[in-house]
């Protein structure tokens, strides 16, 4: 590798770390403020190449090529800023001091929405950028030629970056900015008006991510996997920088930048893997980041949840109902319907493992599909690989998952809030890529086939009993844990940390095995649907399946014993019922997921329990309000 190369990825590196900067600005800067964990942001940044596109033609027409596509760029993002705004008012300012959890979720269905607003605007094809005026050709360094543009592109984020420093530190707004950032409460206390002051951080935010995207726009064609792919990358950036910290994004940007630069070149089969390593270290070194400043220690969002098992004589009548609807099913439904209801009882044992460590251990986990995907790859791969029995591969399923949790969850069960959220995310993009990049051992993104029950279990309705049967077990395992003095002590322990530990409780060990214990049921899961799908590829370990357990579990209450349960098997009956109804399936989940958040936030067996006290806990807790309450 001489020289000229050398300089010549390290160039291209860093104009790529320049764009990553400018989304990651935002969404640092709207987290530093609001505390938002806005997963919409990569949206804003599709939606900027988007505009870019929608308002070249006539700005440059109009203005002419000279001026014309900076124009156009900065159009674009004053557009995304506007939208950013509206979200921000209508939506977010709602849950400012609202669970991490529905926030995550809220931006989510954001997301969904906006992929499906995007299709019936601009279509599926791809719009691809012009070469813009001016930076058209190429420039020679060390005798090797690269791109103007790129080199452009590397100047622009120090530029963004310089402005944001003069801003943040040279303008009354950027002192109540940064005084907001540092504390929240005490600048409410001041008088600061943070309505406003919000509105502007995410004008701000949202803008900064439409710039981005209008200027990556002649560098890469404006699509509906835009959004994607940049967020991860932009949480990654800002989570290693720290949150809040618009230096600590730069630094990161470059890191990450020069990082997948050469890391193709040195490591060309693991450069999905090095990023979220890279941030797994980083955080195992400075949980905070590493610019950011230590945050006093995290209380879980369902602090003090007074959980209780079903006791009323009504939830026992509908207990004994449901299981006998459970146990008839297979008696006179067709076999699509059957296979629909094993798949919504292996994701309601998804849903429920996870809300085990959610509610009852305040564990908020980015990544719980990892151990479901894992189940799903140890039984596929015990099957065809090396011809073990279907007992074997279904009990191989839980063991590796299980272990596998058992390893991560000693790495993140020694950081607190939003940064082991995202620890968990790192662990599960990990094991994605390595599942997605390992093509002699997992089939790479073909996954493996023909993995299927033999003899009498291949019947539909007799794998149906099969995956009731076992997967009841799990959950009663879990069900009795979470009400044995296990789970009262995950409660104390999730409540005060610091308190437990005054008394000789060991936090750390009762969260490690609880995350074992949820990772393992989640394997028991994965197993059985390697059976009902006949295979397992590798978006089993994708986000979307972590997000899909959040939401069900949100569907049917989070505070609730048997709200994962109702939630999973409703949001697989909704999933299978809507998609086919319409294209725009994800618009309609979407504005599903938001009338959730806002207006039933407590869920399906919440809402009823809220109100009669069925399902356990008291009757009079009061809901999670819209405007913020702490759930109680």
């Amino acid at each position: 590798m001489d020289l000229s190369f050398f300089v010549n990825q390290a160039l291209t590196g860093l104009a790529s770390a320049s764009s990553l900067f400018l989304v990651a600005s935002g969404l640092t800067l709207i987290f530093g403020v609001s505390r938002i964990v806005n997963f919409a942001h990569g949206s804003m940044f599709m939606l900027g190449a988007y505009a870019a596109a929608t308002v070249y033609g006539p700005i440059v027409s109009a203005l002419g090529p000279a001026i014309g596509p900076w124009l156009a760029m900065l159009a674009a993002a004053v557009a995304v800023g506007l939208i950013g705004v509206v979200v921000e008012v209508l939506l977010l300012r709602r849950l400012y001091h609202a669970p991490h959890m529905l926030q995550i979720l809220a931006t989510f269905g954001i997301v969904l929405i906006v992929q499906d607003a995007v299709v019936l605007i601009w279509g599926y094809d791809q719009i691809v950028g012009p070469r813009i005026p001016g930076l058209r050709g190429a420039v020679t360094i060390f005798g090797q030629r690269f791109p103007q543009y790129e080199l452009f592109m590397l100047f622009i984020g120090p530029v963004v970056f310089a402005g944001l420093w003069l801003l943040l530190h040279r303008t009354r707004w950027g002192t109540l900015v940064r005084a907001a950032t540092r504390d929240r409460e005490m600048a409410d206390i001041l008088g600061v008006d943070q309505a406003k002051l919000f509105t502007t951080v995410f004008f701000l935010g949202a803008a900064l991510a439409g710039l981005a995207g209008g200027l990556q726009w002649p560098r890469e064609p404006a699509n509906i996997y835009l959004d994607t792919r940049v967020i991860l990358e932009a949480f990654v950036v800002t989570v290693i920088g720290g949150l809040g910290s618009i230096g600590g994004a730069l630094l990161a940007s470059i890191i990450i930048g020069l990082l997948q630069a050469f890391g193709i070149l040195l490591f060309p089969k693991s450069t999905l893997v090095l990023v979220f390593a890279v941030m797994a270290v980083v955080l195992m070194v400075r949980p905070w980041g590493l610019l950011g400043r230590p945050e006093p220690q995290a209380v879980s969002d369902l602090a003090e949840t007074k959980t209780a098992p079903p006791a009323h004589r009504y939830a026992a009548h509908a207990f004994a109902v449901a299981l006998a609807i459970l146990l008839v099913l297979p008696l006179f439904a067709p076999d699509y319907v059957v296979k629909l209801a094993t798949q919504a009882i292996i994701f309601a044992l998804v849903a429920f493992s996870l809300n085990f460590i959610v509610a009852t251990g305040g564990i908020l986990s980015f990544g719980h599909a990892a151990f479901f995907g894992l189940g799903a790859y140890a039984a596929a791969i015990a099957v065809k690989s090396h011809g073990a029995s279907t007992g074997l591969a279904l009990l191989a399923a839980p063991v590796l998952a299980g272990l596998v949790a058992l390893g991560v969850g000693w790495f993140i069960v020694r950081r607190t809030g939003i940064y082991l959220a995202m620890l968990t995310l790192a662990f599960a993009q990990i094991l994605w890529s390595v599942a997605f990049q390992w093509v002699e051992f997992t089939g790479g993104d073909n996954g493996i086939v023909g993995v299927y029950m033999p003899g009498w279990a291949s019947q539909t309705g007799a794998y149906y009993y099969l995956t009731l049967a076992f997967c009841g077990i799990a959950v009663a395992l879990i069900w009795r844990i979470m009400f044995a003095p296990f789970g009262y002590t995950l409660r104390a322990g999730r409540d005060s940390a610091l308190r437990c530990d005054a008394i000789g409780i060991d936090v750390r060990r009762h969260q490690v095995l609880a995350f074992a214990l949820a990772g393992s049921a989640a394997g028991v899961a994965g197993g059985f649907f390697t059976f009902l799908k006949g295979g397992v590829d590798p978006s089993l370990l994708s986000m979307d399946i972590s997000a899909d357990a959040l939401i069900m579990s949100l569907l049917g209450g989070v505070q609730t014993v048997v709200g994962p349960l109702v939630g999973g098997a409703a949001f697989t009956f909704l999933k299978a019922y809507i998609m086919p109804v319409t294209d725009q399936w994800r618009l309609v989940l979407g504005i599903v997921i938001i009338v959730l958040v806002l207006a039933f936030p407590r869920g399906i067996v919440g809402f009823i329990n809220a109100r009669s006290g069925w399902f356990g806990g008291a009757k009079s807790e009061a809901p999670v309000a819209s405007t913020g309450e702490k759930l109680a």
